[in-house]
């Protein structure tokens, strides 16, 4: 079946989610990777404030995920979902308006509170109406997902050479027609009273230890990605002698996905447990930052040495294709149904953490490289990563610690008094 009949196998609110998230990423891609430069050589400001607008904006959603997955718990995803885009809207549209420093911060606030709320509350939406077809539905997710990942740069790219307004207001036009179709669209889910306080949902996510193994499990898996746009970049335009030749990396990626990303979840969920296949995806995405360690202490650019940079981004796109799927699906297994969205922000919020945290560690051992000639060593750093989180899945599979792995996989009790989702809806 091809990726287009498998999509209209799904209900027309997954489908929407689908479209959503294609339109998610090319908004955000289309205006975010130049905003740096706008902000240094259009607005002329300062490093240090440059950093400041930039990391106001990260921390804004990294650090509040937990409460827009408890909001998609407790309000409901679709209204979570119109909210997160509607902000969105707002944020870039400010970019467009504004030059001054309080415009600005306030334009990176709204834009990563927006993150914080509708990455969770999507997820969770497409885990609740996905039912035993989440892996497929988070296969196509990320189909959409990387394809936006991929045209959004290159249409910014385009409106650039008007103005960065142009591209602003495009970005903020784009989040704007995706509020509208999910108000007029996207349907309503009766969301069962909360029987506990906030914090008692927080208590309870946090200590699941069995959900934070595997949250800090998988920081391989988001600090590799992230790589994408650091590590892997600087050698293909290194190994090639040309800047252009990052746009390569990315359409790989995405004509990849687009082939064999469903058939791939689809082949591996017959065969063998998700946590299997988690570790084997953790093990190829380490592997794929070896091709392009053997070129990378290469004196003269020549396009032919692109190609081991090239393998090996397709090894690591390939590696996400295989685990990311499974890992979506398997993280409402690890509590009570009610608390999905709580879950979905805990781990996303690990993840967060986890991809800053290895930028600013692979940057490091980049910076290491070039004082001390060790040009294998940032390679080599996320090859130990990605494999070292692939084993640290394997021990909590032998250890039963992962649902469906052992005899410690039914989710935890509720709280005394309340009583499952499934006898109050």
């Amino acid at each position: 079946m091809s990726t287009l009949a498998a999509i209209r196998t799904f209900p027309l609110a997954l489908r929407l989610l689908l479209v959503n998230q294609f339109g998610v990423n090319t908004g955000f891609y289309l205006l975010v990777p130049y905003l740096a430069t706008h902000l240094s050589d259009d607005l002329g400001l300062s490093a240090a404030v440059v950093g400041v607008v930039l990391g106001l904006r990260n921390l804004s959603q990294q650090g509040l995920f937990l409460i827009g997955g408890s909001a998609a718990d407790r309000l409901g995803a679709r209204g979570v979902i119109i909210a997160g885009c509607a902000l969105r809207t707002a944020g870039f549209g400010l970019f467009a308006l504004g030059d001054t420093l309080p415009l600005l911060l306030a334009a990176s606030v709204l834009s990563g509170l927006a993150g914080a709320l509708f990455n969770p509350a999507v997820r969770t939406y497409v885990a609740q109406e996905a039912g035993d077809r989440k892996a497929e539905a988070f296969a196509l997710f990320n189909v959409f997902a990387t394809t936006g990942a991929l045209l959004g740069p290159l249409l910014g790219g385009l409106l650039l050479l008007v103005d960065f307004r142009a591209a602003a207001v495009t970005a903020a036009a784009v989040f704007a027609v995706l509020t509208l179709a999910q108000l007029l669209v996207l349907p309503d889910r009766p969301v069962p009273a909360a029987e506990t306080p906030l914090l008692g949902d927080w208590r309870e996510t946090l200590r699941n230890r069995r959900l934070l193994a595997f949250s800090l499990a998988m920081i391989g898996m988001y600090g590799l990605e992230s790589q994408l746009y650091l590590l892997l970049p600087h050698a293909a335009a290194h190994a090639s002698g040309r800047d252009g030749a990052t746009g390569l990396l990315f359409l790989a990626g995405t004509v990849t996905s687009l082939l064999f990303q469903l058939r791939i979840t689809r082949a591996l969920k017959a065969r063998g447990s998700r946590a299997r296949w988690i570790t084997t995806g953790l093990a190829v995405m380490g592997l794929g930052f070896v091709p392009p360690a053997l070129v990378a202490g290469a004196s003269d650019p020549h396009p032919l040495r692109l190609l081991p940079v090239l393998a090996g981004a397709l090894l690591l796109h390939v590696g996400i294709m295989i685990a990311s799927p499974f890992v979506l699906e398997l993280i409402p297994a690890f509590g009570r149904e009610n608390l999905t969205g709580t879950s979905y922000g805990l781990f996303s919020l690990v993840s967060g953490v986890a991809a800053a945290v290895g930028s600013a560690g692979v940057g490091w051992s980049m910076d290491t490289a070039g004082t001390t000639g060790l040009s294998w060593l940032p390679y080599a750093c996320c090859t130990a990563l990605g494999v070292g989180s692939a084993a640290a899945v394997a021990r909590l599979r032998r250890r039963g610690a992962l649902p469906g792995t052992g005899p410690a996989t039914a989710p935890p009790p509720p709280p005394t008094g309340v009583r499952p989702r499934s006898e109050t809806t």
